[in-house]
């Protein structure tokens, strides 16, 4: 799965401890998602799209080896 978090945070001007402050997340947790090596919960990708006042759809990508 691929993300758009960190285009997001760039635009939105916030650093990866700041946005994890904000979603109730560690710091190495949005490095992880950003690199595509952690799978966020529903509830953590709900609440970093509400971050960004967008989808989850528009926020992460997911690719076709990801339903295998």
């Amino acid at each position: 799965m691929k993300t758009r978090i960190k285009e997001f945070r760039a635009k939105y001007n916030l650093t990866q401890a700041e946005l994890a402050m904000r979603v109730g997340a560690r710091r190495e947790t949005i490095s992880f998602l950003e690199k595509g090596e952690y799978n966020p919960s529903l509830k953590l990708a709900v609440k970093i799209a509400h971050q960004f006042q967008t989808s989850v759809e528009e926020l992460f990508i997911f690719e076709d080896s990801d339903f295998d």
